[in-house]
């Protein structure tokens, strides 16, 4: 995921500064900016901040053997590779998805009816759970190793950190999957949650989708 996401940045780059000449395609560039944002975060910050502190550096602190769930965090690591799969998928059927934008309208089937954008909703969603597991693991671990190593106000600052981080993601990991959910069923189901046409609204997506982004 490294790799794949430092060539798309590379690409980037260079496209910015050939003046948009390079490619020739601005649906691509646009596709390879998305593609790029995503990669780095789902595929590469969060397994590794989440769940290498989770493998490794938590039990060295607490002076524990292992965490208290390890098969958890295996279960975790291996989503990855198959949500990666499905998101690389996406950016080779049907031209890509939606491209610059992952807000509806643009992501509708009426814009998008490709199954690409589906395959990137289905990565996602894996990808969303392997982190929710990776944080109840760094959660249990941290509460329940740290009882044992000594009291509570004796657990070191970064373990502190590490369970905020986590329970942060367990808070908003469920709002984005909800918001990719709905996303799903307006494109498949012929429901109107983001939808102006039907009654829906495009900005209840950005609203879930920011309340995820921020913290």
């Amino acid at each position: 995921s490294g790799f794949m996401g430092f060539g798309l940045s590379m690409v980037v780059r260079t496209e910015l500064g050939s003046g948009g000449q390079w490619l020739g395609d601005e649906q691509l560039y646009n596709l390879m900016v998305t593609s790029h944002g995503v990669m780095m975060l789902f595929f590469l910050v969060m397994p590794m901040f989440m769940g290498g502190f989770g493998n490794w550096l938590i039990p060295v602190v607490l002076g524990l053997n292992d965490m208290l769930l390890p098969r958890l965090n295996n279960l975790s690591f291996l989503m990855l590779p198959l949500a990666l799969v499905m998101f690389c998928l996406s950016m080779v059927i049907s031209g890509g998805t939606a491209g610059w934008t992952m807000y509806p309208p643009l992501t509708l089937g009426s814009f998008s009816p490709s199954y690409s954008m589906d395959l990137m909703i289905l990565s996602l969603h894996v990808v969303g759970v392997s982190s929710l597991l990776g944080s109840v693991n760094i959660i249990v671990t941290s509460v329940v190793g740290g009882k044992v190593g000594g009291s509570v106000e004796q657990t070191p600052l970064i373990v502190w950190s590490l369970i905020v981080t986590a329970v942060l993601v367990v808070l908003t990991i469920p709002v984005l999957a909800a918001a990719l959910t709905m996303l799903l069923l307006d494109r498949n189901f012929s429901t109107s949650f983001f939808d102006p046409t039907g009654g829906g609204s495009p900005l209840l997506y950005q609203h879930l989708f920011w309340f995820f982004g921020h913290p």
